[in-house]
């Protein structure tokens, strides 16, 4: 059966005081549910989503082709987070380009488009949010929160800010901070954004314009991030263009400017589409988001102590190429967990995909996920 999505938006009047010590009022959030919410309302489930994804979990828009949810092979009827047992919450994060308040949105306070002057946002920022949509819903409790990447750790975040609201928390493909190397692969990302000359210091909404050079460039980066060493060998290898002919042709033309192989063409690809759609502004505030979070910075970096707080049951996944968040950053969670004597089940999976595994469709995760989820439904009946 497919899944029709309904993109939906709440307003909220009231300010919300975020991490830096501003605040933002007057603000929507983007979301979509999916299910049925029970009569206890036990059984609802919030999906966060990673730097460029959306509220627009699962299903697809009707009438709209090519509209399949980022998440769609995991969330549905019949799949693993199954739609027929629980109610699914794909929210849009603040500051994203998707729907929810961001920089391209009016600034309440001064009448003008944010740009540059949206306030800086946090993970923790975030999931308060988040809090404000589920009461919003008539939701006391969440069954499950889950996330991959970056969503991993506003789900992480949730069983510490909120603990006796979250009874289950699945957090895969993630890490409790950012080391250095991912740091800088974002500082790079954004100075190719802020020195592209199209960016006039985050305004450029003023100036009819948007800096595309530099939105490639970041998204570039980071794809290269997110696929294994094997991936992309396996896929593109050292091959040329077909335009061009093969190395054993002599096909070689030395050029240091044009396209000549295969991934160099790829890497284009992704970044003048991605340039087409995603905001700059998010960009720079989302991998802000990334680089911030430390649960343990408040506790001399003792990560067993940040996590004391927690009192979930928690799913950690991780997968065995993914050299951005490594499985060695998940068993950091796992230890710190099973320290605090948390029940942790935890997977690592041998996959070749890289940071992307968690989005792919392997039947041994997704049929993890499953039973994870199956035993959630039994606890309430489903």
């Amino acid at each position: 059966m497919t899944l029709v999505a309904q993109p939906q938006s709440m307003h909220f009047d009231a300010p919300l005081a975020l991490q830096s010590g501003a605040s933002i009022r007057d603000y929507d959030l983007a979301y979509e549910t999916y299910g049925t919410l029970n009569a206890e309302r036990s059984n609802a489930v919030l999906v966060c989503h990673a730097l460029n994804a959306s509220h627009h979990v699962a299903g697809v828009y009707e009438g709209q082709a090519r509209s399949e949810g980022w998440w769609d092979s995991m969330i549905g009827p019949g799949k693993p987070v199954d739609t027929d047992r629980f109610f699914v919450i794909g929210v849009n994060n603040l500051g994203s380009c998707f729907g929810s308040t961001g920089p391209m949105h009016r600034n309440p306070d001064t009448g003008r488009t944010y740009g540059a002057d949206f306030p800086v946002v946090t993970v923790e920022d975030w999931v308060d949010a988040q809090a404000r949509l589920v009461d919003a819903l008539g939701i006391d409790t969440l069954a499950a929160v889950m996330g991959g990447s970056l969503g991993g750790m506003q789900a992480l975040s949730w069983t510490l800010q909120y603990p006796q609201r979250v009874r289950h928390a699945a957090v895969i493909a993630s890490a409790p901070n950012l080391n250095a190397e991912n740091i800088a692969f974002n500082e790079v990302a954004r100075r190719a954004i802020v020195t592209d000359p199209d960016f006039h210091g985050g305004h450029f909404y003023a100036h009819g314009v948007v800096p595309r050079r530099g939105l490639r460039i970041a998204r570039m980066i980071g794809h290269i991030t997110y696929l294994s060493d094997n991936v992309m060998n396996d896929k593109f290898g050292r091959e040329l263009r077909n335009a061009v002919g093969t190395v054993a042709g002599g096909a070689y033309r030395y050029t240091t400017q044009d396209i000549e192989f295969q991934i160099e063409s790829y890497l284009r690809y992704q970044g003048d589409k991605f340039s087409e759609y995603f905001d700059a502004n998010t960009y720079l505030l989302i991998t802000r988001a990334l680089d911030y979070f430390d649960p343990a910075r408040r506790v001399d970096g003792n990560l067993t102590r940040a996590l004391a707080a927690a009192a979930a049951r928690f799913l950690v996944v991780s997968f065995s190429t993914d050299w951005r968040f490594s499985p060695a950053r998940s068993r950091e969670m796992v230890k710190a967990l099973l320290e605090n004597r948390r029940q942790v089940s935890y997977a690592e999976i041998d996959a070749p995909h890289g940071h992307d595994a968690f989005l792919l469709e392997d039947p041994r995760y997704l049929s993890l996920v499953r039973a994870w989820f199956d035993r959630i439904a039994a606890e309430f009946g489903a």
